[in-house]
């Protein structure tokens, strides 16, 4: 592969990871953060509702990151990620 070849394939593809600097993901680990906290100090820990809010606070900071993570692979992965179809 000619050096022309590989510039336009890393141009295609935009670097992945770095999530952690992401605003997104910033503030969602604000909101899990605090979620822990309220749930801790109002709710009985042995309820479900305790697990189930706990948990939806959690999958926001990880979908962030696998979202962060698959869009370094692929735009059709990306997209396919996002539930979305390619035109």
């Amino acid at each position: 592969m000619d050096s022309k070849n590989e510039r336009s394939k890393s141009e295609l593809i935009p670097p992945h990871g770095g999530y952690r600097n992401l605003k997104s993901y910033q503030t969602a680990e604000i909101i899990y953060d605090a979620t822990a906290i309220f749930c801790n100090r109002f709710i009985d820990k042995r309820s479900r509702t305790y697990d189930q809010i706990v948990q939806a606070a959690r999958s926001g900071k990880q979908n962030i990151a696998e979202g962060s993570m698959v869009s370094g692979t692929s735009k059709k992965s990306e997209l396919k990620h996002a539930n979305l179809r390619p035109l």
